[in-house]
């Protein structure tokens, strides 16, 4: 019991004070191996320029893009003007399952990135003017990939010894690529991407590529495609019932023609002739050229309003900022050479503070 009462609990005063100790023996600890950390500095220096003079420049160009949203309103449109004109009802339109809020999809999908391979760009500096697909292989890439990727190409290379060799050209099968192709259409689909603001809907699209031309060529290309590729889908609808608004108008019209003719030969045949038959046959072959003119009038006038829904459904996005030709590189070499630095003083304050003693003390647990 008398034990007991000479215990004293520790103050709270003294928890800070344990602690203040503890951080100044880390200083102490940090400022006895600055020795070490100048050494280490200097080798994430060296280690950090070799990796940033490997990395080849890239250069990254955005385009933004301000999709027109369409209205359900049946007072708007030039669809709805011709209607108005001519007289007919106002065609229903319906949310497109395709439109500009989906690019980033449409951009990532293998059949618009196939279609980008017989883009023509052309370098800077003029020395290369080729195809996008071919210019992927022009570019260049860091020695430590040729190193990892020199197995790969030798067992290539004989195995290619050993096959036959086919100098028969394919066209591209989106449903069946080739490994080449498909590694070209995964490199493209890291190099183009898309953006969304779903609260504004601005698409942005970026590029980014080696060359700053042929990346601003690509970037503008893309957009593009783009436009043409939702308009295609767009207006495909509005192009079909089109096409058979004109099959059906040239048959009312042909329909129209003949019973003008009938009327006019009984007419003719039957002009002297004053009998009640003869009037009612005249008055039966005048209302069926009269229905016919109806019919053919009226599709005529449907013909027109599909023909105004197509020229309507064509704008799908304007371009705010254009694709130009970047000045500087996206790739900064001074933030390889700092973040090299950054992890080589950590790495190794980390380990004489912590991980090493730790280590110790497993060995000799």
């Amino acid at each position: 019991m008398e034990e007991n009462k000479n215990y004293t609990s520790p103050t709270p005063a003294s928890i800070p004070e344990e602690q203040e100790i503890d951080l100044m023996d880390l200083l102490r600890k940090v400022i006895a191996m600055r020795k070490t950390l100048y050494k280490a500095v200097g080798i994430g220096l060296v280690v950090g320029i070799i990796i940033a003079f490997s990395i080849p420049r890239q250069y990254t160009v955005s385009v933004t893009l301000a999709p027109e949203m369409g209205s359900d309103s049946k007072s708007s449109g030039l669809a709805s003007m011709a209607a108005s004109f001519l007289g007919a009802g106002s065609m229903s339109s319906s949310p497109d399952a395709l439109n500009a809020t989906l690019s980033s999809e449409i951009v990532s999908s293998t059949p618009f990135l196939l279609e980008l391979f017989d883009t023509r760009v052309k370098s800077l500096d003029g020395e290369v003017d080729t195809t996008l697909v071919a210019y992927l292989d022009e570019q260049s890439s860091p020695w430590w990939s040729l190193i990892l990727g020199a197995p790969g190409k030798a067992i290539g290379a004989i195995k290619g010894l050993f096959s036959e060799k086919t100098d028969t050209a394919t066209a591209l099968n989106p449903f069946q690529l080739t490994k080449e192709e498909n590694k070209k259409v995964e490199t493209l689909r890291k190099t183009i991407q898309a953006n969304i603001d779903k609260k504004t809907g601005i698409t942005t699209l970026s590029v980014t590529l080696q060359d700053p031309k042929v990346t601003a060529m690509v970037a503008d290309s893309v957009v593009a495609k783009l436009q043409q590729y939702i308009i295609n889908y767009r207006i495909a609808k509005a192009k079909e019932d089109c096409a058979y608004l004109e099959q059906l108008y040239q048959e009312r019209r042909q329909e129209y023609y003949d019973a003008q003719q009938r009327y006019a030969r009984y007419v003719d045949a039957n002009k002297s002739l004053v009998l009640q038959s003869v009037r009612t046959e005249q008055e039966r072959l005048q209302n069926d050229m009269n229905l016919a003119f109806q019919v053919y009038s009226q599709v005529a006038q449907q013909l027109q309003v599909a023909r105004a829904k197509i020229q309507e459904e064509k704008p799908v996005f304007a371009v705010v900022e254009p694709a130009t030709v970047p000045l500087k590189a996206s790739n900064s070499r001074k933030m390889v050479v700092i973040g090299m630095v950054f992890l080589a003083l950590v790495g190794t304050l980390g380990w004489k503070l912590f991980g090493a003693p730790l280590w110790q003390q497993f060995k000799n647990s």
